[in-house]
């Protein structure tokens, strides 16, 4: 289960994606994220869903890596499904067996949050982080929130904060495999027994993994240290980032994108 988490992880290409200024693709992200929620009918949703699945396919990321991301969220999206086809009532019955009630208004709807879920997590993956390195997140997100420095906000601390972040994810579900694997070696048993059970026997994993996680912070803080790091005013770019015509092009079709899905509801 854990080696199916790749959230965080970065998978380098030469893909129309993964040549995107980094400061774009967190601005189309966003873009997207909007249209998602604005998207008020389920043909809007489906257009939505169509282009996530060619932003996808042009970012070369196999289907079974999103697949990998989108399986710790089974049980979320299970469960939105459940509630929603029972809770959501309407004008059309498809069918009642004792008190439970199952209306179209509900099944449409259950599938519509399950579909923007499904969107969400795939189309931020794709453009944060599964073709975006860690340094240069870490220069987008600096640079994009440069302003609120004027109003004093520690802007390079929380970028540099939010990139390791996302850059030890991988790292601690390494470490966390690595214990589960030492515990079951030991006749440690985490799949038996009641909830209650299972969660008591993950205190050793628990305790071991946050131990670890100290270390690693320690560690990174020494070696920073040793390197004379320095956040502040004063630091300079190795790679400077510049935009090109193609992250215009692109903001131009996020733009249309969006637009679209606007003024959809109001032409159809």
């Amino acid at each position: 289960m854990l080696n199916d988490i790749t959230l965080g992880q970065y998978f380098p290409g030469e893909s129309a994606i993964h040549k995107l200024d980094p400061r774009m693709k967190v601005i189309i992200a966003a873009i997207y994220i909007t249209a998602i929620f604005l998207a008020s009918e389920l043909y809007i949703l489906a257009a939505v869903f169509a282009v996530n699945i060619i932003i996808i396919l042009l970012s070369r990321i196999p289907f079974v890596i999103i697949l990998k991301a989108l399986k710790p969220l089974i049980f979320i999206m299970a469960f939105t499904f459940v509630i929603n086809v029972f809770w959501v009532s309407g004008e059309n019955l498809l069918f009642e067996v004792g008190f439970i009630s199952v209306y179209s208004d509900g099944l449409i709807y259950a599938v519509f949050l399950v579909a923007r879920i499904i969107s969400l997590v795939s189309a931020t993956s794709v453009f944060i982080t599964y073709t975006t390195s860690p340094t240069m997140l870490t220069d987008a997100i600096e640079r994009l929130l440069a302003p609120l420095k004027k109003i004093k906000v520690p802007v390079q601390e929380f970028a540099l904060m939010m990139s390791l972040a996302l850059r030890f994810i991988p790292t601690l579900i390494d470490e966390t495999e690595k214990i589960i694997n030492a515990q079951k070696a030991r006749g440690a048993d985490f799949y038996s027994g009641n909830i209650l059970r299972r969660a008591k026997a993950l205190i050793p994993v628990l305790i071991p993994l946050i131990v670890s996680a100290f270390r690693r912070a320690d560690e990174l803080a020494a070696a920073m240290e040793c390197r004379c790091y320095r956040v502040g005013e004063g630091r300079t770019k190795m790679k400077r980032l510049k935009y090109a015509a193609r992250d215009y092009a692109a903001l131009a079709l996020a733009a249309l994108f969006i637009a679209g899905v606007i003024a959809a509801p109001g032409i159809f």
